[in-house]
């Protein structure tokens, strides 16, 4: 694994953690443009803060992304995520046409890429990003884990 990629993640998981600082799910996300390396946006989950089933760490990222480059299409452009992202979130990918999807802890029961409905695999999805699974895995979960077990 390239450590560019290790760094992208860490910055994802310290959304996560400013997430769970505010009270949200422990989700960050990282857009990077895949040829200048340029951080293009960066967001943890918000669902709570500003009452929005929408306000997931990918969505808010890929929105940031998207004004910063005027563009609805991030073509070479890859996204570091904590969490397997849901149907949602991968949906959004594939419509914004991201190139690479990174993400750290697979949800079996959540997922949208992996697992439940596999967005990309699907016959009708028109743009698959290339998926990299199991970055920063341990660390990813078990901020999960230990978020909710606080809240048990």
């Amino acid at each position: 694994m390239a450590r560019a990629s290790l760094n992208y993640m860490e910055m994802a998981l310290e959304q996560a953690r400013l997430a769970a600082d505010r009270g949200e799910v422990p989700v960050g996300a990282v857009v990077v443009d895949g040829q200048s390396n340029e951080i293009l946006a960066a967001a943890g989950n918000r669902v709570l803060e500003l009452k929005d089933p929408t306000a997931h760490a990918e969505m808010l990222a890929i929105r940031q992304a998207t004004r910063k480059t005027g563009s609805e299409r991030l073509v070479d452009v890859d996204i570091y995520v904590t969490l397997e992202p849901c149907p949602m979130c991968a949906t959004a990918m594939s419509f914004a046409r991201i190139r690479r999807l990174y993400y750290g802890a697979s949800d079996a029961k959540g997922g949208g890429v992996e697992h439940g409905p596999r967005i990309f695999s699907q016959e009708t999805c028109h743009h698959a990003p290339e998926v990299i699974g199991g970055i920063n895995e341990t660390v990813a979960a078990s901020l999960l884990r230990d978020f909710f077990s606080e809240r048990r």
